[in-house]
Parts: C-alpha cells; sequence; structure tokens
C-alpha cells in the first residue's frame, strides 16, 4: 500500500513544480509509509522513497514501513542525511510542506539543504489523501461501527440528574473497550441551552428533564477517525423540539438523497443551508454542512460555501451535519459519515435519526 501512495505523490512531481519532496507532517508521513512513530521525516525522489528517523524508531520503522527504506540519522537531525540524498538524486527544487512548516523551520531547511531551492506544495498530498483507497474505507467502516455502538449504549445512561461530563467519560471509556485507542476530538455532550453551542464540550452540567442533549463524538480506531452526532430530548419533547428537529431531518435527509460525485462543496452546501434558509433558521445555522474525515477529523474536501472550485470525488469520505441553534433554547444537529461511490453515496453511520425521546 505504501509503494501504490508513493507512486501516486511521484507522479505528481513535476506537476507541482519539484524534482522531490521532502514530507515532515506526522499525518502526511503516516500515510506514505505507515509507520506510526512521532519523529521522522520522508525524502520522496523520482528514483525511490527514504523515511528518516532517529535511533528509537529505526526497529519499529522497519516493522511499518514496508517497501520503503529507512535510514536512522543523528541526534543532531536529518538534514545532513537528506542533503546527501538529495545530491545524489541531482535535485534542484524541493517541494516542502508550506501549510504544516514553521517559518523557523523553513529558515533552517533553506540553510542546511542549500543550494537546492525550496519549492511549497500547498495541499498536494492533502488532495491525494482525501480520495481514500479500499484499505482506508475498511478501517473507517469500524471507526464508525464504534461511534454506532457507542450511542446505542449511552442511550440507557441519559435522564434527568445525568452530568454532561459523566455521560461523556463513559462514551469514551466505552469506545476504549471497543478498540479505539482513544477519541477523535474532544467528546461533546451539550444539553439544555448549551446544545445551542455547536462546540459545547461537556461541562459540570446537570441535564434536566424537556431538553435536548446533543452528542458529538468519534472514535480514533487504528489511525483513522469516525465523526457522529446525534441528538435526543430527556422527556418530555414541545412541539418546539419537534419541529426544529424535523426541519434538520429533513435538511439531513435531503442532502443524504442527492449528494454525489461531480458537484461542488458549495453546492453540497447547498443542500442542507437552503431548507434550513427557508424556513427561516437560516440565521441559526452558522457552519458548514460538512468536511472531509481520514486521518485527521478535519480534512479534505468541505461542504461549504466558501468550498466553490471543490469537486467531489469518489472515494472522499464526508460528514453531513446540518444544524439550527437557538440561542436561550437549545440546540440539534445530526451528522452521519458517508463515502461518495460512483454514483452516490454509501452512508457509514448506521445510528437512528428519528427523534428519540427519553422518558
Amino acid at each position: 500500500m505504501s509503494e501504490a501512495r508513493i507512486a501516486r505523490l511521484r507522479g505528481e512531481l513535476a506537476s507541482l513544480g519539484g524534482d522531490a519532496m521532502l514530507v515532515t507532517g506526522g499525518h502526511n508521513r503516516r500515510y506514505l509509509t505507515g509507520f506510526t512513530g512521532t519523529a521522522g521525516v520522508v525524502l520522496v525522489t523520482a528514483g525511490g522513497a527514504v523515511l528518516f528517523t532517529d535511533f528509537r524508531y529505526t526497529e519499529l520503522a522497519n516493522a511499518q514501513a514496508v517497501g520503503v527504506e529507512v535510514a536512522e540519522h543523528p541526534p543532531t537531525g536529518y538534514y545532513d542525511r537528506v542533503a546527501e540524498r538529495l545530491r545524489g538524486a541531482g535535485v534542484q527544487r524541493l517541494l516542502f510542506e508550506d501549510g504544516t512548516v514553521s517559518y523557523a523551520q523553513y529558515a533552517l531547511l533553506k540553510e542546511r539543504l542549500a543550494p537546492v531551492e525550496l519549492v511549497p506544495a500547498g495541499k498536494a498530498l492533502e488532495k491525494l489523501r482525501a480520495v481514500k483507497d479500499a484499505t482506508e474505507l475498511a478501517v473507517i467502516q469500524e471507526a464508525a461501527d464504534v461511534a454506532d455502538r457507542t450511542f446505542s449504549h449511552i442511550l440507557g445512561y441519559l435522564k434527568p440528574g445525568a452530568k454532561e461530563s459523566d455521560i461523556a467519560l463513559e462514551m469514551e471509556f466505552y469506545m476504549r473497550k471497543l478498540g479505539a485507542s482513544g477519541t477523535s476530538f474532544d467528546t461533546i455532550v451539550a444539553s439544555g441551552e448549551r446544545s445551542a453551542m455547536p462546540h459545547g464540550v461537556a461541562s459540570d452540567r446537570i441535564i434536566g428533564p424537556g431538553e435536548f442533549v446533543t452528542l458529538d463524538f468519534g472514535a480514533s480506531y487504528k489511525g483513522y477517525c469516525s465523526d457522529l452526532t446525534r441528538t435526543v430530548v430527556v422527556g418530555p419533547a414541545t412541539e418546539r423540539h419537534k419541529e426544529i428537529y424535523g426541519i434538520v431531518l429533513e435538511a439531513q435527509l435531503h442532502a443524504l438523497a442527492h449528494l454525489k460525485p461531480g458537484i461542488t462543496g458549495r453546492e453540497g452546501d447547498a443542500l442542507t443551508r437552503d431548507i434550513i434558509t427557508r424556513y427561516g433558521y437560516g440565521d441559526q445555522y452558522g457552519h458548514s454542512t460538512g468536511h472531509g474525515i481520514g486521518l485527521e477529523i478535519h480534512e479534505e474536501p468541505r461542504l461549504s460555501y466558501s468550498a466553490p472550485d471543490t469537486i467531489l470525488l469518489p472515494g472522499h469520505v464526508v460528514t453531513v451535519e446540518p444544524g439550527i441553534y437557538v440561542p436561550g433554547f437549545g440546540g440539534v444537529r445530526i451528522e452521519d459519515d458517508v463515502v461518495l461511490t460512483d454514483d452516490g453515496i454509501k452512508i457509514l453511520t448506521r445510528s437512528p435519526k428519528e427523534l428519540i425521546v427519553l422518558e
């Protein structure tokens, strides 16, 4: 798998304006090599790829980076070893990850790798990562299954008198019991008026009767993320609860029915936004419809008004998560993870979406 991914990147080097690329970001390093250590860089040239790491990780790198040369660098850093390889390969223009390299790192690279010219690579690797292969899709499905099982599990704990932070702790513990290495992000448990906060991370608030409770969480599983949101009512539910929930559900189901390859990120966003706006809640829907997921919880592509040039492709994995947030009352968000197929989508998360009232 590493060889195929490196070959894809190698095929892009010339169009990106470089003879080689130095990969320094941890997620991109893992994507190309399978190496899970926290230190190392990958040099990809027209003739091959080498993973440089230090003494602490050479054994792990040799075990994980199948098909990739592993070279140990001294404690003083990888610069001299990389410079030596660049000279040997006749590299004149070196692509680098300008989105993650700090100015101080850039200055050091420029000094230590001279006379090689440094060329910003933009989001070249992120765009390659956005189209998932079969191995990645299988793992993301497993991560989604962990989230689904966790939602089913936590319903038995949601009741008046429960503390948001206790609910979050139980969810995180249960995901780890199912094999997750951790959470994709800080677990959101937001009840009552706090559910109007899209990123209302669990607090010490006590859940009361007649309140929305929004649960937004995900599992980090074998390096990949899932992202699931469901909103329930700890009963009884009022007509206002039902109205807002019904609008969000209609918008989400509409998007799931019409999302497909070939449309833009802006068009994907409009599938939910137009419906919510039509009901008069456009001002209470302030975030985008969705984002890519994979090794990171926020990746390319985006379902957003600000992504008019993004074209959705088969293999893209995105969230679909419309919401309405009414200050002083509460909010609703419903989110699923989906993969774009040749002619539509496959929904990866399967938790029920009809309004659940826990009384």
